[in-house]
């Protein structure tokens, strides 16, 4: 820090550390679906802290109070968000507002444990991996018409590469890590501008076990994964882990470069 000379040997004080921030404007618009569910609401709870604008998207209907998200910030106060209702298999619908939003969160998800009949397959599917898919394309069409940055953060969980005790939740969750590990080598590329920085960053959440309605005997609370998150966004990190278990640390790493030298050397972008 500069002193002022007349101060001789002065006391250095230190400057306070930043906030972890992502890539794109300072108080960027945020929109995070799964809004109304464990670690929906400590991201709220976070962002809310770095002074972002909240979208808060749930599959609750909209009117009424008893539909109405509440979330309480750290002094107990209400957190003004904005709640907009959605269904899966109506991402389209949902096209204007992503023309605001600056960083995505896919959050959503759900685990049917003990069922593997067609019906339950096909939700899982849906709502865990085509659902995310969509919105993905989505948001990453809108993004390659502007002229700023933007991010997207996709929770694959950890079932990716572990057992989950739910074979439907792993199959589902499997096959979104795969899908986007195969699109981001396009999404999170701007191949017009050599060595420029892509419009589109993507970030995979790897996460393990943490207490919420899908996993009420989660070994992690919402929230402190919530903070692992942002400490590694702070790291400038892209693939962000949160996880007990060791393994994952090194398999998942490995299954992302694997991933990426497959799809470079097997596929090829549209021209």
């Amino acid at each position: 820090m500069d002193t002022a000379p007349s101060r001789p040997n002065p006391s250095p004080t230190p400057s306070p550390t930043p906030s972890p921030t992502p890539s794109v404007r300072p108080l960027p618009t945020v929109a995070i679906t799964g809004a109304s569910g464990a670690l929906g609401q400590a991201l709220i709870k976070r962002w809310h802290s770095r002074g972002a604008r909240l979208i808060a998207l749930t599959h609750r209907p909209e009117g009424g109070e008893a539909s109405r998200l509440q979330v309480l910030d750290s002094q107990g106060q209400l957190i003004p968000l904005r709640q907009v209702s959605w269904q899966c298999g109506k991402e389209s619908e949902l096209v204007p507002l992503l023309a605001e939003v600056d960083v995505l969160v896919l959050n959503h998800g759900l685990n049917q444990r003990g069922r593997r009949d067609l019906a339950a397959l096909t939700l899982g599917l849906e709502v865990n991996a085509l659902s995310h898919w969509r919105l993905l394309e989505l948001f990453a069409q809108d993004v390659a018409k502007r002229g700023t940055k933007a991010e997207v953060w996709v929770n694959t969980s950890e079932a990716e590469i572990q057992p989950a005790l739910s074979p439907i939740y792993e199959i589902s969750k499997r096959l979104m890590g795969q899908m986007l590990s195969l699109r981001a080598l396009d999404l999170a590329s701007t191949p017009s501008l050599p060595g420029s920085e892509p419009r589109l960053r993507v970030r995979r959440l790897v996460l393990g076990p943490f207490r919420s309605e899908l996993n009420p005997q989660g070994l992690m609370s919402a929230d402190w994964v919530a903070g692992e998150i942002f400490r590694q966004v702070g790291w400038n990190c892209n693939l962000i882990i949160v996880s007990i278990f060791p393994t994952t640390y090194v398999l998942m790493p490995l299954a992302s470069l694997s991933r990426w030298a497959y799809g470079r050397l097997f596929t090829r972008g549209a021209s």
